[in-house]
């Protein structure tokens, strides 16, 4: 069990599950990837919320708090930093341990949390899990092995970051949308 930070973490999005540009504000979650032999994989996700581009995550057969330090660390390597970011979470011990806290401190990230038991307090994680459940499993309920499930995630993140259009990006892909943000800064200067 993860040594808690006992620190207490505001909720600095108050649902508000949006950004003004890129690298500023970030949900995060764990989902449970079921396989067919009755064990399970564990995600840890990393999500932009200007962009909803998945910039960091992580997969491992257990949930010690490394998985999700390790997706925090890859959304770091992918954005180059996160100093000033929010990274926002539910109250799971791996986001409240004093491991997870000491590397947002390290990162200059400010965590944030919502009610505890509230699942609408990190609904665009939340949202994220669900979706990459329903495209990757579609009605299956289990991956047949654990190289089957890493697959499916990775080509499914690959194809949701580079692909999967959203109504609420103007019906851009994440990186596309984040590109034309970034053209946007350049033109303006």
């Amino acid at each position: 069990m993860a040594e808690p930070s006992h620190q207490k973490v505001p909720d600095l999005l108050g649902r508000d599950f949006t950004a003004p540009a890129p690298g500023r504000r970030y949900v995060g979650d764990i989902t449970y990837l079921p396989l067919a032999d009755g064990r399970f994989l564990y995600l840890a996700t990393v999500l932009d919320l200007h962009s909803r581009r998945l910039v960091g995550w992580s997969i491992a057969d257990h949930m010690r708090t490394e998985l999700v330090t390790d997706a925090l660390r890859a959304a770091a390597a992918t954005r180059g930093s996160l100093a000033g970011a929010i990274f926002h979470s539910d109250h799971g011990a791996q986001y409240s341990s004093a491991e997870f806290a000491t590397l947002c401190d390290r990162l200059g990230v400010r965590q944030s949390m919502g009610a505890v038991g509230s699942s609408a307090d990190n609904a665009a994680a939340e949202a994220l899990n669900a979706t990459l459940k329903r495209e990757t499993l579609q009605g299956a309920r289990h991956w047949p092995d654990a190289h089957a499930a890493r697959l499916a995630v990775f080509r499914w993140i690959t194809r949701y970051n580079t692909r999967r259009r959203h109504s609420t990006l103007g019906y851009l892909n994440p990186t596309e949308y984040e590109q034309r943000s970034a053209d946007k800064v350049l033109l303006a200067a």
